[in-house]
């Protein structure tokens, strides 16, 4: 296939992505463009909208304004006064959805507005009925079938399957997203472990969601991408189904093909249950088991989501949460074996039914690499331009709420207001960063806490080791205490001592193993009273960077890919 027909492949898929969503509610559209337009055309559009912004239309405009730069505690303030005041029924239209998105009341709320509500407040039954004979009803009506426990995809007819080499383990990974174009910590774990497999032994390929990457925005995007020898297939059609089980089983028939011609001896997918039910309906075709890694509860990242306390509480308690919540352990009992990143989430789901002995844990590691390298903060500092000064906490990370970065950017002031020279460096982007930049403006920290963003992987390692102190300041939600993430496994590796929110997937990696201290959650005077004590004891700085070592040593790549190996030679035996 020439590179012309596939950049017109993808452009039609676009199109039509697009038009689709144009057809179901232009509202929703223009709120969906306006969230991934680039941050400098976003603030040029605030810039606009806030000069214009007189009454009686000050409110709206302030609200959209702070929403597309990503202050949303802002943008809520206003939004919920805009929405109290009578207006233009065009304007109020694109005012509600992005209410739904700020989880601001509207009990004006009508259509598909107020049926978008109810799907994100968890009311999925009033959602589908207020929805009901819309392309937006026939959507959720769909996806509610999918979330409930029992439904499966056909299985898909295969062509002639390859047979399997003799020798080496195959498997084909089934995936949501992948770098080049995502650098999550989803998509930088899952590059590890096929990396690891790989020097293992293990013969891997990769595939990605139906219509991904297209469907982010990415019309230039290749069929195919190879990165560190890992190849990334993506699954891209002239266009995707209308409804999500329609396009999940298009995803099923396209992923068969891939799998039928190049013939693993394995699939293995990742969390939600929809890449669970394409995979569970491929291996079906090719008579090969299928392992579900579950790397997060996807029931408790949705409701952590959610801006206050009483929302949280309410998501949890609502018909979606215990509908996913009975679908992953229903897909997680299906597999033929699971992977779990830590023995918390193993926990929780031998509590909900599935069998231990089916468990394996196979946690967020490092690169033996990283275990020889030196580096001080002081060296690594005046390498990267930073003052060589002070003492210096931060992390790299994705910058969402319930990472809490707010409480550790508290800590620094206190800190400073102590007489120690504290100082912060943030890696990492996210829609909570304009928060952060604001308390950060607020507390006048602008020469002591560096925001540089998102770097490429390869050089996150030198903000690693510029820190004296990684931090994890996790808010406490359902979802933290059971998540282990990748980061402080790398400051470890590289002799950092790391500080961490007490919840007991931190405590797991962190305070079991004497690799740092553990401070409240949400409490910044007990975050600066834990970083005072590292800044003012070398030696315990350095015990607990040895300590951390020495457990990052024990849980490397390397022998994550022989575990890994081990796995699918019994699934196969």
């Amino acid at each position: 296939m020439t590179r012309a027909t596939e950049l017109a492949r993808h452009a039609v898929l676009g199109v039509t992505t697009a038009a689709a969503m144009l057809v179901e509610d232009p509202a929703l559209l223009v709120v969906q463009a306006s969230r991934r337009a680039p941050r400098s055309l976003a603030r040029r559009a605030a810039v606009l909208l806030r000069r214009g912004a007189r009454e009686p239309r000050r409110d709206a405009r302030l609200g959209l304004a702070a929403w597309l730069t990503g202050h949303r505690d802002v943008a809520r303030t206003h939004v919920a006064a805009a929405l109290a005041a009578p207006g233009g029924r065009a304007g109020r239209r694109v005012l509600a959805e992005v209410a739904v998105e700020l989880d601001v009341p509207d009990p004006g709320a009508r259509g598909a507005t107020a049926a978008r509500r109810a799907w994100r407040e968890g009311r999925v039954d009033d959602a589908v009925r207020l929805a009901q004979g819309t392309a937006l009803g026939r959507r959720l009506a769909s996806e509610r079938d999918l979330m409930t426990p029992g439904l499966r995809l056909p299985t898909p007819t295969v062509p002639p399957t390859r047979p399997a080499p003799d020798g080496a383990p195959r498997a084909l990974h089934v995936l949501v997203n992948s770098l080049p174009h995502t650098a999550s910590g989803y998509a930088l774990r899952s590059h590890a472990v096929l990396r690891a497999q790989a020097a293992a032994g293990v013969d891997v390929l990769a595939a990605t969601r139906i219509g991904y990457p297209v469907s982010v925005g990415l019309v230039g995007a290749r069929d195919v991408d190879v990165v560190d020898d890992v190849e990334y297939r993506r699954l891209l059609p002239w266009a995707t189904a209308r409804t999500p089980g329609a396009r999940l089983e298009q995803h099923a028939h396209a992923l068969a093909q891939v799998a039928a011609r190049w013939g693993p001896t394995v699939l293995h997918t990742t969390t939600n249950y929809t890449n669970a039910l394409v995979t569970q309906a491929v291996a079906a075709a090719l008579g090969v088991p299928w392992v579900y890694e579950v790397r997060g509860l996807l029931e408790d990242t949705w409701a952590a989501s959610f801006p206050t306390p009483a929302l949280r509480d309410a998501a949890r308690a609502s018909r979606r949460h215990a509908m996913l919540r009975a679908r992953e352990a229903e897909l997680a009992s299906a597999a033929d074996h699971v992977v779990v990143l830590g023995a918390t989430v193993r926990d929780d789901l031998v509590a909900r039914g599935v069998d231990a002995a089916r468990i394996t844990v196979v946690p967020n590691s490092v690169d033996t690499a990283l275990l020889g390298r030196h580096v001080s903060s002081v060296e690594a500092r005046r390498a990267l331009g930073l003052p060589t000064s002070g003492f210096w906490v931060g992390t790299v990370t994705s910058l969402v709420d319930y990472e809490g970065i707010v409480t550790l950017v508290d800590a620094v002031a206190r800190l400073r207001d102590r007489g120690v020279d504290a100082r912060a460096a943030v890696v990492g982007d996210g829609v909570a960063r304009p928060a952060v930049e604001r308390r950060v403006q607020e507390l006048g920290l602008t020469e002591h806490v560096v925001l540089p963003g998102r770097v490429p992987p390869g050089a996150a390692t030198s903000w690693y080791e510029a820190l004296d102190a990684f931090a994890v300041p996790r808010r406490d939600t359902a979802v933290t205490r059971t998540v282990v993430p990748l980061k402080p496994m790398q400051a470890m590796a590289l002799g950092r001592p790391v500080v961490a929110s007490d919840l007991p997937a931190l405590a797991e990696v962190v305070a079991a193993p004497g690799a740092g201290l553990l401070a409240a959650p949400d409490d910044a005077t007990a975050w600066a009273d834990a970083l005072e004590r590292l800044a003012g004891d070398d030696a315990l700085a350095a015990r607990l960077g040895a300590a951390g070592r020495e457990f990052a040593a024990g849980r490397t790549w390397a022998a994550a890919g022989a575990r890994y190996r081990a796995l699918y030679e019994e699934l196969a035996a």
